[in-house]
This record gives structure tokens, sequence and C-alpha cells, in this order.
């Protein structure tokens, strides 16, 4: 390995005059041997919050011969400025001009990647449709190409809870200082301008329902033929983001490979479930090839690598999950070919189409269906993936195939085309499909939603008609799965699937003709011995570790009032309080979430989230509380939400706001 040294606060200029802030790790022999940078710009804190996870990774690189940059985005962090938003526009310049002047620096060569996760992962495939000349790969982990379609926003043109989780997130990381030990005295105006333009981002995001050119911005889908360096893409079963995967494959006219484990949203030397792998080793081949121009054979691997998962009961957290990693050539792929099923009257599922004589079957689901279904993108900190289904199956459509004779393996996604007829001029449809055990423990393995006014896209709404038949197209998520003999393959059916998505205010039941209804699988055909890929296992390599103070305590609790037929979810994500010994910073973050019904009123729904964290050094101690509250009627949403930032014990900033943001067709 390589020594290294590390500068823990570089500041680099913007042309506006705001200098952002970047720790570098890089060999020290780079200043008379020039090497590759690789460039990871986020807003999570490199100071305090990322930093045990950015030392798995950068410190790894600059061993390994290249300058590793990590950078806090204007506004977070040790940076200057105010984030107002995702994405925005400057953002995206500042990244342009990052990549520039890391290229011109003496220890560059020139050569420069962008890695990144989620904020990372977006940030770099829309920076790279930008096309700076210096940026020659990107790696793109558990990111999206579409910022309507497949992100913590809207699922299927369905508001998801995660849009109010989330902003609630950045609302809370917006309220925090930069370390004085590295800003001086001129820390405490710096967050006082930061509490200043704070606000939670959903006053925005709710004003926007429909895929419009807020949505556009950013989402390269848009143009795939803008990018124009390498890509690798990887995300896992357990993320919000492995769509995308699959459809850079499918769409990008560069190299181009896509890596699909057992994972939530983690990097994949961190991938829980498990199996971890070698991720490290992994990028540092994908950079050799790419940024120093290696004949190593990176760019003759398949198109795709994915874990196919077998059969395993359901569970809320997984520590690993069985199965075995395939590959294929390209994708799409020959091996993948379509196998319709479709529901019968009887509750069966079989290749024949039910009888055209059949009669309709009445759909009407309780509000709460859907309080076992678990994250809409899991982070594996808790019990947040979905629970046993046979908990789900009160008020929903259920159809089973026989056990199985033989195994039944799906890669890709499938899709669930519908006749319907509503009585009212909005509506939902869940889908889920669904793997039940001889014993009858049933997991979801993918599952699909749809807000019935966007089925003819998510640009144009339309109402239904009462007593209309519709054909509806309804995709689900990607799935890597194997079903064993013996096993069932379920398909469930609802109207409702709160609190992961938002109830439309005036839903009603459906009816379902199953004679004009199927099950669209994509099953992947035995192509003989699979030559399976080998990744190099998962290092035990953790240069930092936080040392726990107060342990973490997660926990996800439904509660029922059965006097007043409500029912509610509570979300606790304590991580407790832990210290950086190299820089004696002690920080602590717990969040609670409750999201709240009374069945029968999907007007009476509500979502509050509540945050606290803390940083401090001896006499140094700051601490900030945010809160934000969604409700709904017919109308319009109404958001509360309060920040509040003491300094010591002494409170130094509070405001509160009050919106009511009207319910647009959508």
């Amino acid at each position: 390995m390589t020594d290294i040294r590390i500068d823990e606060d570089v500041l680099i200029p913007m042309s506006d005059g705001v200098t952002l802030s970047a720790r570098i790790w890089r060999p020290l022999s780079a200043d008379a041997q020039p090497v590759p940078a690789v460039l990871e710009t986020i807003p999570y804190r490199k100071r305090d919050h990322t930093r045990p996870r950015d030392e798995t990774l950068h410190r790894w690189l600059a061993e390994r011969g290249y300058a590793s940059v990590r950078v806090d985005i204007r506004g977070s962090g040790e940076s200057g400025g105010v984030l107002e938003n995702e994405y925005l526009a400057r953002e995206l310049e500042d990244g342009y001009a990052l990549i520039e002047w890391l290229a011109a620096q003496p220890w560059c060569d020139g050569g420069v990647g962008m890695i990144g996760i989620s904020w990372g992962g977006f940030n770099g495939l829309q920076i790279a449709a930008m096309q700076p000349p210096a940026l020659k790969a990107v790696v793109s982990v558990c990111a999206t190409d579409d910022r309507y379609a497949d992100d913590i926003h809207t699922m299927g043109g369905c508001l998801l809870s995660d849009n109010l989780s989330w902003s609630s997130v950045m609302f809370a990381f917006n309220s925090l200082p930069p370390d004085p030990q590295l800003r001086g005295q001129g820390w405490r105006s710096i967050w006082q301008q930061r509490l200043e333009a704070n606000a939670p981002w959903l006053m925005e995001w709710l004003e926007h329902p429909q895929r419009d050119d807020y949505w556009r911005h950013g989402s390269v889908c848009e143009d795939y033929a803008a990018i124009r360096c390498p890509v690798l893409a990887v995300s896992g079963w357990a993320d919000g983001y492995t769509n995308a995967v699959f459809r850079l494959l499918a769409n990008l006219e560069v190299p181009c490979q896509g890596i699909v484990g057992p994972w939530s949203h983690r990097y994949p030397h961190l991938g829980e479930p498990g199996p971890a792998i070698g991720f490290q080793s992994l990028v540092t081949d994908w950079w050799d090839r790419w940024l120093k121009g290696e004949r190593n054979g990176v760019d003759e691997a398949p198109r795709l690598r994915a874990w196919i998962q077998d059969a395993d009961p359901p569970a809320t957290a997984y520590g690993e999950r069985p199965g075995r990693w395939v590959a294929e050539a390209h994708w799409p792929t020959p091996a993948v070919q379509v196998r319709t099923l479709h529901p019968h009257g009887d509750g069966s599922l079989a290749q024949t189409p039910a009888n055209d004589s059949a009669g309709r079957l009445r759909l009407d689901s309780p509000l709460g269906l859907g309080l076992f279904a678990g994250k809409w993108c899991s982070y594996a900190d808790g019990p947040d993936l979905p629970d046993d289904q046979r908990k789900e199956m009160s008020g929903g459509l259920v159809f089973e195939t026989e056990p199985l004779e033989a195994p039944l393996e799906l890669l890709g996604a499938p899709r669930l085309r519908i006749r319907l007829r509503a009585e009212q001029p909005c509506g939902q449809i869940i889908v889920r499909l669904c793997d039940t055990a001889p014993d009858g423990a049933t997991t979801r393995v993918s599952y699909g939603v749809l807000n019935l006014r966007h089925r003819e896209g998510h640009d144009r709404p339309q109402d239904l008609v009462a007593g209309s038949d519709y054909d509806v197209s309804v995709p689900l998520n990607h799935l890597g799965h194997r079903f064993a003999v013996g096993h069932r393959l379920q398909m469930a059916l609802s109207t409702a699937y709160w609190p992961l998505i938002w109830p439309e205010p005036e839903a009603g039941p459906l009816s379902i003709d199953p004679a004009a209804t199927g099950l669209e699988l994509p099953v992947r055909a035995p192509t003989g011995p699979d030559h399976s890929p080998v990744f190099p296992a998962a290092p035990d390599y953790a240069p930092l570790r936080a040392v726990q103070r107060v342990a973490p305590t997660q926990a996800w609790r439904v509660h029922h009032e059965l006097g007043g037929n409500a029912a509610s979810l509570e979300v606790i994500q304590d991580n407790g309080t832990r210290t950086l010994e190299d820089v004696d910073l002690t920080l602590g973050d717990a969040t609670r979430e409750v999201y709240h019904q009374v069945e029968g009123d999907p007007a009476r729904v509500s979502g509050e989230v509540v945050a606290d964290f803390q940083l401090g050094r001896g006499d140094w101690q700051v601490a900030t509380r945010t809160r934000t509250r969604l409700e709904a009627d017919a109308e319009a949403f109404y958001l509360s939400a309060e920040l509040d930032a003491w300094e010591s014990d002494r409170r130094v900033f509070s405001r509160n706001w009050q919106r009511r943001i009207p319910r647009r067709d959508g």
C-alpha cells in the first residue's frame, strides 16, 4: 500500500465567492507523480456524520494510488453558502467546477472520477450529463435516473410518506453548524445564516404532484445520450433505487455495468442484508481501467451481475439472504422471457385465463392495509423490511398458484395488466407479489402501486369516469428471486397501502374483471450451470470507529385503538451518542415518526416527524430540534413545522411554519 497524507479542510473557491470544504486523502508521492482523483460530494457532513464511512472508502483508494476527495456541498458541513433544495443548478455547477479544480491540481494527472451513494450517486449521473472534459467515469450507488418515478417523493404517481420523512431528515441536517475547530469564531454567523435560510423542502415538493419540469430537472432519463463516460450502477433488492440500474443498462450507450445484491441503502462493502462484498477492490479495478487505462479486463465483465435470492421466511430484518450470484452478458437478456398468470374468481392463479363469463370481483381495502409494509427504502438500521404478509390479507384480493413442482426463477420487472372499474374519479391500485411457503408464511418479493389518475402518464392525470372500464398497466419493482418447489406464488391486490403511500382523498371501491387481467412475470430460463461471478470478500477495513457512549435504539410499533377504530405506526430511529476520538467530537441524533389513521376516512391521516441532533466538544455544545407535521383533507395539505436551536442551554433560534397547500389533480 502507498503511504498517504490527509488534508482535513481544503477550501475550494466557487465562481460566486463561496468556498467549499474538502477532505482529501492522497499518496505522499503524488506531488512528484500525479495521480487521478475520485470525487464524492454530498451534504451529510464529512467532519462528523459520515466520517467513519468515508474512511472505509476514501482512505482505501488513496492507499492504492488515487487522490480521493470528499466535499461538503454548499450549505452543509464546513462549506459556505446555504443549501436550498436537492440537485439545484447551482449544486451541479459547483460539481463541474470541483472537477475542473481537481484536474488542475499539481498532484492530479488530469483525470477525475465521481463516486457516491444516494445523493452522491444522483449528482454523479447528473454532472456526467454535463460532460465536464476531465470526468472519465462514474460509480453511482443507490441512485436514480428519474427523480419522479423512482425517488423518495412519489411511486406510481402516489405520494410516499417517505416524502415527509426525508424532508424532515434534511430539515434537521440543514440546522447544524460548522465545527468551530475549523471555522473559528466565524462558525456562529455561518450557523445563523443556515438557520435563517432553513425551511422544510416538503412545502415545495407538494406543489409538484405531477411529473413536470421540476422533476425533469436532474432526471438523466430525459437524455441518456448526454452521458458519455462509463458508468457502474449499483443497488440492492432491499434498496428503493433498484429499478434505475436496469434502465441505465438498457439505455446508456457508453460502457455500463450493473450490480444488484441483497443489500439495503448502503455501500456494498457495508451491505446489509449480506453477504457484503469487497466493493473497495471492485471500484479500484474500475478506476484502474477508466482513470489509469489499465487493460485489466473490467470492461469485459457481464453487463449485469445480480444476486438471486432464495426463499427465506419473512422477517423485518435479515443478517444475510440466501441465494447465489448470476450474470447476464446483456440487458435486456434473451434468457428472461415473459410468462403470464391469470387470476380466477376462486382465488387461484394459473396460466389459463379466467372464463369470459366469470363475474367481476369487488376490491375495497381498509385504510390500514399497509401497516406492515416496511419502508419504501430500507436502511437496515432497524426492522424496516415488510413483515409476514399474512398480516396484510384482510380487505384485499389474494390469488395463489398451486404448489410449484419445479423451481421458478424471476429476474426483472413483473407487470400487472388489469381491467377495472371505479365508482369515483380517483383511486389507487396496489399489487404485491409474494412467496408463500408450505407452512403459510408469506414473504413479499416485489410490489407496485399506481395512482389511477396517472394511468395515461404521470404528466397528464385524468379523472376516472364512474362505471367505465379501464385497461391499466401496473409495473412492479424489479426482483431477483427463486421460488422453491412446494412454494406458491401469490398476488395480492388492494386499494390502500398506508402509510407507505398517502391515500387519495376520495378513493373508493374498484371492481376487477379477472377475464381481462394477467400478471406478466420475467422468468429466467435454466441455462445450464451458471458461471457465477466471484466478488472479493468484504475486508475488515474500518480505520476509524466511533466510540458509542449511549447505545442506539430502533423500533417499529403498530398501535391499534380498537375503541376509536384508529391505528398508528411509530418508527423510532435513535442512533445514540458516539464520540469521534480523532477530532474529539461527540454527536447524537434521534428521530421519531408517527403515522396515524382513522379507518374509513382517508382525509383523516397524518404524519409527524421529530428529530433531535446534538454536537459537542468540551464547552462547545449545540443542539437542534425539528418537527414537521402533515395532515390533509380533500382540498389541501396542511403542514406545520418548528425549528429550535440551542447553544449550551440557551435557545438561540426559533421559527414556526404553517402552510396550506392545495391538492391538485394527480
